[in-house]
């Protein structure tokens, strides 16, 4: 007991267990969803997708940092926010799709999960994901935040699987530096779908939501801290953390994606396999390719991220109609204390579970999460933008110029994709 005791609390003391919101927010861009679309856009093009990572990651991270400012300058959510400053129809709208959306995402990423368990372990995939479903469920509602936020901190090591498979497999760095800024593909229906699908997968509304919240969450955990329009003594630090945190998040997020790419453009393209529909379709496409060790690492990856991505989806739904409604919300509340809440966080986790034993399809649940955030995340990040210039809402902590900037460059760019989404041909 002494030993574990010791092992704990030398583990608090990491740097990591320090780290914001961000870094979790980040990772959980790169669900087991996120790396099916990844896979697909390296398998397809090979290295012609990889500048849309340097490109996504400004207007993520401005996005996200305005989130993050929302939250911690207010003391509220996203939704809260919302609530006040506009028509109880736009936070009406906004709270249904997401909550659509989220499911049908999440319905995605357990299948994911249970199909790449089975790869690794033999088990049936249909139990897999129940026992991942509801080991995730558990730990929501019965876990206090300040202890659970911990161990997803540690889960945001998984990524690193995506950097290690590249030492396992021949790069051409040369070509891949070159295409990263000068790609080489014909803008047909087909590239345009998978570059709406990377946008998509990468700025996605329920990261929005999350970031705001776990700010708040985050402020709550330290006793006396208080909003900044409230007292803004610890506004400077505050600030500088929220960029920090934000900024290397998504930076995080972001080259692990582009890793991802990489990865299966160097692999699975190069051997002429270019479609992938699922994340565990691409670990074992790997397999024969380049061995049991790179699917291993690929797989590890995928459940990691799993297991981060799926509380965050379900988590964001729960806080956004939570707010909405006046309900408490927060993982550090017991849940007797927040009924209301953490059913949302149960309905929405065991649909995606019902999901896998019904006729709809995991992956057609998928192109539906996306069409659906498609439609919502270009109104809302101008919901955002609008809320983070508003000194009535902010306080002198509006976000800067520059900020504000990047964050209408990525309403156009994610409006554009979903414009082009729609267009048949």
């Amino acid at each position: 007991m002494k030993l574990i005791q010791f092992f704990w609390s030398r583990l608090k003391e990491h740097p990591l267990s320090r780290v914001g919101p961000g870094l979790i927010t980040g990772v959980a861009d790169d669900d087991p969803s996120g790396i099916a679309t990844y896979s697909q856009a390296g398998a397809q093009f090979g290295l012609n997708m990889l500048w849309t990572m340097p490109l996504t990651f400004p207007l993520m991270a401005a996005i996200q940092s305005m989130c993050a400012r929302i939250g911690r300058a207010t003391g509220k959510g996203l939704a809260a926010n919302i609530k006040t400053a506009f028509h109880p129809i736009v936070l009406q709208s906004v709270v249904l799709l997401l909550l659509v959306a989220n499911t049908l995402n999440i319905a995605a990423d357990v299948a994911s999960m249970g199909e790449v368990a089975e790869l690794i372990t033999g088990f049936n995939r249909h139990i897999m994901t129940a026992v991942f479903v509801f080991g995730t469920l558990l730990l929501q509602v019965f876990v206090p935040y300040h202890r659970y936020v911990f161990f997803l901190k540690w889960l945001t090591i998984s990524l690193l699987a995506y950097a290690a498979v590249l030492f396992t497999v021949h790069v051409p760095w040369s070509e891949v530096m070159l295409r990263t800024v000068w790609p080489s593909f014909t803008l047909n229906s087909d590239a345009a779908a998978v570059i709406v699908g990377v946008f998509g997968t990468t700025i996605s509304p329920y990261l929005f939501f999350w970031q705001a919240s776990e700010e708040v969450e985050d402020m709550r955990s330290h006793p006396g801290a208080v909003p900044l329009v409230t007292n803004a003594s610890a506004a400077g630090q505050e600030l500088r953390r929220i960029r920090w945190d934000t900024w290397s998040g998504m930076l995080y997020s972001n080259v692990t994606a582009y890793f991802i790419i990489l990865a299966t453009a160097v692999t699975l393209h190069a051997a002429g396999i270019t479609d992938i529909n699922t994340a565990a379709q691409a670990a074992s496409a790997l397999k024969p390719l380049a061995g049991d060790f790179t699917f291993l690492l690929f797989a590890i990856g995928i459940l990691g991220v799993g297991l981060i991505g799926v509380p965050v989806l379900a988590g964001s739904g729960a806080y956004a109609l939570s707010e909405a409604m006046g309900w408490n919300a927060g993982l550090e509340y017991k849940a007797h204390d927040a009924r209301g809440f953490y059913s949302i966080i149960s309905i929405s986790v065991l649909l995606g579970l019902v999901i896998q034993y019904s006729p709809i399809s995991p992956m057609k649940a998928l192109f539906w999460s996306a069409v659906i955030n498609g439609v919502i995340a270009v109104p809302l990040m101008v919901v955002i933008i609008l809320l983070v210039s508003n000194k009535s809402v902010m306080g002198k902590f509006t976000a800067s110029r520059p900020i504000i900037i990047l964050g209408w460059i990525a309403v156009a760019v994610m409006g554009a994709a979903a414009v082009r989404m729609f267009i048949p041909g």
